[in-house]
């Protein structure tokens, strides 16, 4: 925690709110997991639509809970994120809900592969992951005061004896910077053993890593058994072609497929011993190899190798890089064979929405008998753009309830194409119930833009009270030998043509550009009165670097009218991440976000940090931060964002919004995985009171409609919020009585600000309908 809670009750008492007393003892404020509104495709209610969405996901069986329920660990490659998922009842079966609670209780920092294996033998799997380039750190998992997993490190270089007289002793285990390993009981003997591919080689073969541990189950003991097993080699002449004992790889002198190799083995035939399950980087089918060996001897030939894996359904194909996971998610004690993308990225830009392909066994004894049940396990069930998933709110259809865009990138064109555009949700619940509906996945059309990347916002820009649409974006052009080059786009706004509280009115051919800002590769524009002067403003996180002006910034350019920024500050705040670095991929977000009436400055970057700033405009030079924002429900503790990190490429896109108008924000965040995260607001200074005052004060008629009185003792000015903490209307008169209209506001929650000269202050709720 970099920023502690004074600083907010250091806000707070400027801002006239009393904290003294019981009653008023203020509990730490920040922001919880909720899942405020139900979203709707088709006639499908989506179960785990804030899920944030999976691209390449790794799956492992734990007991989360200690309800004695196999549940799900997730750990997704390509976004460096954990996620849990709870085995619960639903109807007469089971089902899985997303549980994030569960996901502090694993390590931060995980990277390239996480899978559980039990290698103690206590029924409790334990933490095997990637390290140091190509090494095998584990964590051992021991039981907490409450029967939950509890990690702790034993190792961060899994080593074997080599026993070589000169050059022997302990050796690490390496099995490269992409590959993934099997970690299993090769030979039968209880002890988890390890395969993986020979990285370095040009050929690679299987090395055998054989557990010797002596004193039964434990230990961590291990000898380089065979750099031969089953003696298969991968040769590179394509996808499915490899050399087994008799045969040799031919030279290819420009090699098609030289990446990483994932490796799990499975007794798919019921004879007792491990057969092979392997896919390549560039590759899209997952090979079966049958042992026509022993446990102890194996022998993989060409009679038994499989290209169309698994026999008699749906062969298993993803977009790029197939990698099988052994997990029970069917709920009936037997391995299911779950097949996915195990991408480190997604430079291929293939499309990872409907890529986790379900294989159930049919049969209780003996060979298994696999059929595809879904081709998009869990995200069937998620809120799922693509990547780089954005969203916006605003009332879109001038019903007065609070509707969303979501832009991201995906192939959802006809052509296939890869191809950023904006997915529109209308709310069809009711105010204090939202339910999204999917209406367009291709609003206004703006596919046809060939953009690569969109960041919508909606806001008045020229103050005429009805929403506007403000996006940046860049595209990504294919040359004439078939390489993409991506040019970033100066921020692009279509203007409203439509009466304020009517449905907008966007006119796509019409859109124009910002003038004389820079553009780079996913810029974050954020439009807010920053100085108080009833204007928008805009805040961009840029990275953009001139000689003159720093990247990886906060800029403030400030309206001087007529849709005209003015550079104010190249590095407003002097935001960095927790390490002093400057923010790469930094995306702003302004709202009152504690309650005290005073906007609130939130961050977030490509290291994965989350930052909040509170009360932003009472602050210079380098802003005060804090990162300890989201509550753990099991600990009862804030903690720092953990949604993933150290991604070169990793986007998030935080936004506001009072989805169910009960007057306080919620944040909403979006993810490179093409999914949102929805959380509420705990611990708001305003959430249960209606007034934090010094001073009486009077609203009347409240609830209101065209116009309200405001009565105080003393001359007061007077200012109109709504609830992101946006000055909406500010008076120069100072007088006891103010007549305020209501005019051209949208029905819900507002709050009026009234201070003395004297600094005396009252805060009241006002609602409009």
């Amino acid at each position: 925690m970099r920023q502690p809670f004074l600083l907010v009750i250091t806000t707070l008492l400027l801002a006239g709110i009393n904290l003294t007393g019981k009653a008023q003892g203020i509990q730490p404020f920040g922001f919880e997991f909720r899942a405020i509104a139900k979203v709707v495709h088709g006639t499908d209610t989506l179960r785990n639509a804030w899920a944030g969405g999976l691209n390449s996901p790794q799956f492992s069986n734990i007991d989360l809970n200690n309800d004695q329920q196999p549940d799900l660990y997730v750990f997704d490659r390509a976004t460096t994120r954990s996620m849990t998922f709870l085995n619960v009842a639903s109807g007469t079966g089971r089902a899985w809900q997303y549980a994030p609670e569960y996901e502090s209780l694993f390590p931060t920092g995980l990277q390239g592969w996480a899978l559980l294996r039990d290698y103690d033998c206590d029924s409790r799997p334990d933490l095997f992951t990637y390290a140091n380039g190509g090494d095998i750190r584990i964590y051992r998992n021991v039981a907490d005061a409450s029967g939950r997993p509890s990690f702790q490190l034993v190792t961060n270089q899994l080593t074997y004896f080599d026993p070589a007289p000169l050059t022997g002793g302990n050796t690490n285990i390496t099995a490269g910077g992409y590959n993934l390993p099997a970690i299993q009981d090769v030979n039968g003997d209880g002890r988890l053993d390890i395969l993986t591919y020979d990285f370095a080689s040009t050929s690679p073969s299987i090395n055998y890593y054989r557990n010797v541990t002596t004193t039964g189950c434990g230990g961590l003991q291990f000898v380089l058994d065979t750099q031969n097993w089953g003696g298969v080699a991968i040769c590179h002449s394509g996808c499915s072609t490899f050399s087994f004992a008799t045969t040799q790889c031919r030279p290819e002198l420009r090699p098609t497929h030289t990446g990483g190799y994932n490796l799990t083995v499975f007794d798919l035939d019921g004879d007792g011993d491990l057969d092979i399950l392997t896919g390549r980087d560039n590759c899209a089918e997952l090979v079966s190899l049958r042992n026509d060996g022993t446990p102890q001897l194996a022998l993989m030939t060409a009679a038994g190798l499989n290209t169309s894996f698994p026999v008699g359904t749906t062969a298993a194909r993803v977009p790029n890089f197939p990698a099988a996971y052994l997990a029970d998610v069917t709920f009936d004690g037997r391995p299911d064979v779950l097949v996915a993308p195990n991408l480190y990225n997604n430079i291929d830009t293939v499309d990872l929405r409907r890529t986790v392909r379900l294989y159930r066994d049919g049969n209780s004894t003996g060979a298994p008998a696999l059929s595809l049940q879904t081709d998009a396990f869990l995200q069937e069930g998620m809120l799922d753009v693509g990547e780089a998933a954005a969203p916006a709110f605003g009332d879109l259809n001038g019903d007065g309830l609070v509707d969303m865009l979501v832009g991201g990138v995906s192939r959802n064109t006809p052509n296939n194409t890869y191809r950023a555009t904006l997915s529109y949700y209308r709310n069809v619940g009711k105010a204090s119930k939202p339910v999204f509906q999917l209406v367009s996945s291709d609003y206004l059309g703006l596919s046809g833009r060939h953009l690569a990347g969109i960041k919508p916002m909606l806001v008045d820009l020229n103050k005429d009270g009805a929403l506007d649409l403000v996006y940046a974006g860049f595209q990504r052009l294919i040359t004439s030998v078939g390489t993409t080059s991506d040019v970033a786009l100066p921020i692009t706004y279509m203007l409203n043509t439509a009466p304020a509280g009517q449905a907008v009115a966007f006119n796509a051919t019409a859109a124009a550009m910002l003038a004389n800002l820079p553009a780079a590769l996913n810029d974050a524009p954020y439009f807010t009165d920053v100085d108080g002067d009833g204007q928008v403003d805009l805040l961009l996180g840029t990275n953009t670097a001139v000689s003159e002006y720093p990247g990886f910034s906060l800029r403030y350019y400030r309206n001087t009218g007529n849709l005209s920024f003015t550079l104010v500050n190249n590095d407003y705040g002097r935001i960095r991440t927790s390490t002093g670095l400057r923010p790469g991929n930094l995306h702003p977000v302004v709202a009152d976000f504690d309650g005290d009436t005073y906007p609130d400055l939130l961050t977030a970057d490509g290291s994965g940090e989350v930052q909040l700033f509170s009360n932003f405009r009472a602050q210079t030079g380098a802003f005060l931060a804090r990162t300890d924002l989201f509550f753990d429900p099991l600990s009862g503790q804030f903690q720092a964002a953990r949604f993933g990190t150290l991604v070169p490429k990793v986007r998030f896109a935080p936004a506001v919004a009072d989805v169910n108008q009960d007057g306080s924000p919620e944040l909403y965040l979006g993810l490179e995985a093409g999914g949102l995260l929805s959380f509420g607001i705990r611990s708001r200074v305003l959430s249960n009171q209606n007034a934090a005052t010094t001073l009486p004060l009077q609203l009347f008629p409240n609830p209101a409609t065209t116009t309200v009185s405001i009565e105080a003792p003393r001359p007061v000015r007077l200012t109109l919020l709504d609830i992101m903490g946006r000055t909406l209307r500010q008076p120069t008169t100072i007088a006891r009585t103010h007549a305020l209209s209501l005019t051209g506001l949208a029905p819900g929650i507002y709050l009026v600000r009234c201070e003395t000269a004297e600094g005396e202050q009252a805060v009241k709720r006002l609602v409009v309908k």
